[in-house]
Parts: structure tokens; C-alpha cells; sequence
């Protein structure tokens, strides 16, 4: 779509025409919000469009919707049918352009108002939450279910297993010499199995978590040194965090469990000559989850990343990718992810997984300290 072509003038943002108090409240949404005249100029930004667009709302409201999304994005056409039909148009999970790049899963509704000036009122929701809830219920449904498998075989495996292992040796003193190399087999593969036993008993149910403020940047750094002196090395590790961020109350074990998991997953997934980890930290309002206990919500403000420049997820592999056994690995046993799911989950926060452009990322949401 061809945008009118304009000298664009300075314009005040309409929360200082007289309607401040009115607007003021579309600050407290978490939809990002923009009005734009009938030459496609924005009027109007919230501080969730600011965060969207990346600018200052000063900067926004000097600007038309072409500086910041291209000609064929579906918000000229929304906002042309809303001013023809004089109704709301919307247009749900759709892939949104903008100058941040592609953000899935987004809802878009475009709703006259001043018909007389052609004004219209745009909103945007990411609707990415309700997938990644989504997401996470299968994830904890997984971990459920390699949790009983776990009990399961840890009490109707290891048993008989130490019995075999043990008439194995007993029989070794009554064999001839030539026999006792299928003696060593079976023990050595009853050793074997009882290690994988070990390896599904982390799956098994924990006792309540003890937790305490955990500060974030300290687990990554004792992941960061130690992905440097041994699986990441000759990687170039990055970090970009927000220094600002409060304490997490976790089990600071625990969290580096899972960070160390995820690191080594990115750095067996990038070369070893130009291959790249950056750890990112941030903090991100307005995510939020129900309690599996009652029906309040728990907030997930700390966001913390794992990136990488590797070759990616299989397409078919992403939706099944924190289940058990499910890797792209040739010697992986796909328990890696399985297990960082389950103790993100313990801790109260969510994983979530995203394929952007050339970098795969793996996001940890977790809450932050109330009384921080």
C-alpha cells in the first residue's frame, strides 16, 4: 500500500489536547495503542506502544505507521476497513513487521473514532502468552509422566537388577575361565542399566524447595565460567543484562541446573570456531500465570535468555521439544530439555523455546523478589 506523501509537522500527542485524564488510563494497559489521523500520522502512544515500537512516545507521535512497519503490513488494511465500515476490524494471530522484526502471534484491532476527522484507534496484543501457556501445560504433563516412569523403574528395575548382578559374581567361582568374559557382560550391563536408572531418578518427585533471593546474574556468571574452561570453549560468550533486575526466590542449585543445560545445549549446537552464546537478562511486565494451587496469579517479570547462532530446531521436532527422548542429537538421550522444563516448573516459572531468524532461543520467565 502506497502511503499519501506528506511533509509531517510536529504533532502533540492528543493526552495533551485537553483528554489527559481520559488517556492517562490507556498507560495501565498492556495492549500497545496508537491513534492515527486520516493521513496515517500517530496521534497517540501508550507506553506499551513505546515499548512495541522501541522509541519514546515524543519520537512516535512525529511519525506515520510507515516508519515503522512496511507498505504491505495488514494495519493499513484494518485501519482503511474501519474508516470505510465506520465498525471495528480485527485480525487475530498474525506475524506483525515492525522495526523490531517479526513478532508472532499478535492481534490487531482497528476502531474509528472522530469520524469526522477519520481518526482511528489501532491496538495490538501479543497473543505469544497463550501459546507458551499452551506450551507449558503439555511441558508439565511430560514431566508428570517421565516422573512416574521414574519411580517406576527406580522400584521395579533396580531390584531385580542388583540380584542379577549379584548371582552373576556368585557364578563366576563355578565357570571356566573361557566362560567368565559372559559373566563380565552381564555385569557390566546390569552396571549400565542401573546407571540409567540413576539418570531418571532426577525426574522423581523433589521434596518442597527451599527457597531463598537468588541473584541471577551470579548463576550465569558460574555458568558462564564454567562453559568457558570446558563444553563452551572457543565459543564467544556475550552478555547483555539489565543490572536493575531484583532477586529471584530459588534454589540457586537448581537454577544453575538448568542454565548449565541450556548453555551446553547451545554451545553443542554452534561450531567451534564462529559459534556464539549470549546470556541476555531483562525485565518484562505484565506476564502472568495461574497458580497451580488456587486462582491467583503468579507474576514472571524475570526474563532471562539463552542464544545462539547454530543451525536451529527441525521444524518438526519444535512442538514435541521439552518432551523425554526427543533430540536431534545422534548420541543425546533427550532428557535435557525434558529436565529443565520440570525444574523451571518446580520453580514456579516458564520456558518457552523461539527459532528467530539465524538464532534459536530458549527463554527462562521467573518471579522476581516481592519485598526486593
Amino acid at each position: 500500500m502506497t502511503l499519501p506523501t506528506r511533509t509531517l509537522e510536529p504533532l502533540a500527542p492528543v493526552a495533551e489536547s485537553g483528554n489527559e485524564a481520559g488517556w492517562s488510563y490507556l498507560n495501565a494497559l498492556s495492549d500497545a495503542i496508537l491513534v492515527v489521523d486520516s493521513l496515517h500520522r500517530i496521534e497517540f502512544a501508550n507506553l506499551a506502544a513505546e515499548q512495541l515500537l522501541q522509541s519514546s512516545r515524543a519520537m512516535i507521535c512525529r511519525r506515520g505507521l510507515g516508519d515503522y512497519f512496511p507498505d504491505d503490513s495488514p494495519i493499513f488494511s484494518l485501519v482503511g476497513q474501519a474508516r470505510v465500515t465506520g465498525s471495528t476490524i480485527a485480525e487475530s494471530d498474525t506475524v506483525l513487521s515492525s522495526n523490531r522484526g517479526e513478532i508472532p502471534h499478535v492481534a490487531i484491532h482497528a476502531s474509528p473514532v472522530n469520524a469526522g476527522r477519520g481518526d482511528v484507534v489501532v491496538s495490538f496484543r501479543e497473543q505469544s502468552i497463550a501459546h507458551l501457556i499452551d506450551r507449558q501445560l503439555s511441558h508439565r504433563s511430560a514431566a508428570r509422566s517421565v516422573s512416574a516412569m521414574a519411580a517406576l523403574m527406580a522400584h521395579e528395575v533396580r531390584n531385580p537388577l542388583s540380584g542379577i548382578k549379584g548371582a552373576a559374581q556368585l557364578l563366576e567361582t563355578a565357570v571356566a575361565a573361557e566362560d567368565r568374559s559372559l559373566i563380565n557382560l552381564i555385569c557390566d550391563e546390569a552396571d549400565r542399566l542401573n546407571a540409567l536408572v540413576d539418570r531418571f531418578e532426577i525426574f522423581s518427585d523433589q521434596p518442597v524447595i527451599q527457597r531463598e533471593p537468588v541473584n541471577i546474574h551470579e548463576v550465569l556468571g558460574r555458568v558462564r565460567q564454567s562453559a568457558e574452561n570446558g563444553f563452551a570453549k572457543g565459543r564467544r560468550m556475550v552478555e547483555i543484562y539489565d543490572p536493575s533486575l531484583p532477586p529471584v526466590p530459588s534454589d540457586k542449585d537448581r537454577l544453575i541446573q538448568v542454565f548449565m543445560n541450556l548453555v551446553k545445549n547451545a554451545a553443542e549446537a554452534t561450531p567451534a570456531e564462529d559459534g556464539e552464546i549470549c546470556l541476555r537478562t531483562s525485565y518484562r511486565s505484565g506476564v502472568r500465570i495461574a497458580a497451580p494451587s488456587n486462582d491467583s496469579f503468579i507474576r514472571l517479570p524475570i526474563v532471562v535468555s539463552v542464544e545462539d547462532n547454530g543451525p536451529g530446531i527441525p521444524t518438526e521436532m519444535r512442538r514435541h521439544l521439552f518432551d523425554p527422548f526427543v533430540t536431534t542429537k545422534a548420541s543425546g538421550s533427550g532428557l535435557g530439555l525434558a529436565l529443565v522444563a520440570k525444574i523451571v516448573g518446580e520453580l514456579g516459572g516458564v520456558v518457552e523455546f523461539e527459532q528467530d531468524q539465524d538464532r534459536t532461543v530458549f527463554r527462562v520467565m521467573l518471579p522476581a523478589q516481592e519485598d526486593a
